[in-house]
């Protein structure tokens, strides 16, 4: 166990970028990832589940989701392992947000705010051999931007390789944490401003209640479950069982994840049937947690 808390379990991830008392290290991570292009001076988590539009639809739980001082909306997720569809899924994300923001009556002008995708990636996609992928809409031959409501941004953490020491920017430096901060001893970078001094205590895994710490360790059990099948795979470089091993990792992970998500909508009051139309599991399974 280290001395830090992993940030790409569920559990880390929330902790660090998803606390209300802590959102001072989001809206930092957010100005630095999107520096001179929008300064968010403050935000508000929304409810992380879009409720589908007809019976027939299915709901959206966004990992993390909130709205800045200037109207504009993010969605933030963390993702492992590669998964079929994930761009797509990616673009149905924003436009649930953005269809979200419609009003009822003829009186709405469809004035959009803009919604930006993050993604914090655990491995490589393969499309692109570099570590961040900037997705606008822009003309096709000019390159110039047709509209700012729709930006994604893909980090590849493999693809950054920097020490500490060859850090420069406030950016590389909360990747480099990212990256390396559950096999870390000390925390560096915190003299340098005070928002690292706050992840220290934030992300120190003896700051934990007896309870987080429970449910830190049944994440982490998870996470490292689900490495260790696909890294065997990698290492047998057998095409069959990585398919294998990714199909029971995500199906075992998800599954887990959405009975704990279900379990802390359920104490927060929402109905069960809610629950169940976004996680897929049903009323019986939601009302024995």
């Amino acid at each position: 166990m280290g001395k830090f808390i992993n940030p790409f379990t569920d559990f880390g991830f929330h902790r660090i970028f998803g606390q209300e008392v802590h959102k001072e290290l989001l809206i930092d991570f957010l100005n630095q990832l999107l520096l001179d292009e929008r300064q968010i001076i403050d935000i508000t988590f929304q409810n992380p589940i879009l409720q589908p539009e007809t019976l027939d639809d299915r709901g959206v739980i966004f990992d993390i989701y909130c709205r800045d001082n200037k109207g504009g909306w993010f969605v933030v997720e963390m993702q492992n392992g590669a998964q079929p569809y994930f761009y797509d899924r990616g673009i149905y994300y924003l436009s649930r947000a953005i269809s979200h923001q419609g009003e009822k009556g003829k009186d709405w002008k469809f004035n959009l705010c803009p919604v930006y995708g993050v993604f914090l990636l655990n491995y490589k996609m393969g499309m692109n051999s570099k570590f961040r992928t900037d997705v606008i809409l822009a003309d096709r031959d000019t390159g110039q931007m047709f509209s700012d409501k729709i930006r994604q941004v893909y980090l590849e953490l493999p693809w950054f390789t920097k020490e500490a020491d060859d850090c420069e920017t406030d950016f590389e430096r909360w990747l480099y944490l990212l990256k390396h901060m559950d096999t870390l001893e000390r925390m560096p970078f915190k003299a340098r401003k005070a928002v690292f001094d706050k992840l220290l205590d934030v992300a120190d895994v003896a700051s934990l209640t007896k309870d987080e710490r429970a449910q830190y360790d049944e994440a982490l059990k998870r996470y490292r479950d689900y490495k260790n099948t696909i890294d065997y795979a990698e290492e047998r470089g057998v095409e069959k069982g990585i398919k294998i091993g990714e199909a029971k990792g995500l199906k075992q992970g998800r599954a887990k994840e959405q009975r704990l998500i279900a379990a802390n909508f359920k104490k927060q009051g929402i109905s069960l049937d809610t629950i169940a139309q976004c996680t897929g599991l049903s009323v019986e399974e939601i009302a024995k947690l």
